[in-house]
């Protein structure tokens, strides 16, 4: 079983996801089927259909949730050498042919967030930065060509 390397934040938000299914959303979903059973025949009932398959879809997601809870590590900033690019870090970026400026956040997949700039571990940008230096170049090969980078900084988010 691999490790997945959480914030505390993505630790608790995948949590509270857990506990809203399991107290909540069961919850609803059992009333849906006891409603859907009062209407009489089950084997023409379009919403019982529809109540089950959610409860497949809840009950596989709960499963999916508890498996990346108990396999996950939290990344505690103490522990986070700024030496090279890792998981958990902020990487601030030079992209060489545009000349701008930009930054990464490097988390885990379930963290992973475009619009907050947390690109995913499995990424192309993030692999080709993982372990690299400060000052260190790095070419980076996306469907839409090759990017080349210089890692500017190495911090803490």
């Amino acid at each position: 079983m691999d490790k997945i390397y959480l914030s505390q934040e993505g630790y608790n938000k995948l949590y509270q996801e857990l506990e809203y299914l399991r107290n909540v959303k069961r919850k609803e979903i059992s009333q849906r089927l006891a409603e859907a059973r009062a209407m009489g025949d089950l084997s023409e009932n379009a919403e019982y259909d529809a109540a089950k398959e959610a409860q497949a879809q809840t009950e596989a997601k709960i499963a999916e949730l508890e498996d990346k809870l108990a396999r996950a590590e939290i990344i505690k900033e103490e522990d986070i050498s700024l030496d090279k690019v890792r998981v958990g870090v902020k990487v601030e970026i030079v992209d060489l042919d545009k000349n701008t400026e930009f930054s990464y956040i490097i988390t885990s997949e379930e963290e992973a967030n475009y619009e907050e700039n947390k690109i995913g571990v499995n990424s192309p940008v993030a692999k080709a930065l993982l372990g690299r230096q400060k000052g260190d170049k790095v070419e980076v090969k996306v469907p839409a060509g090759t990017l080349r980078y210089l890692i500017k900084n190495i911090s803490l988010p």
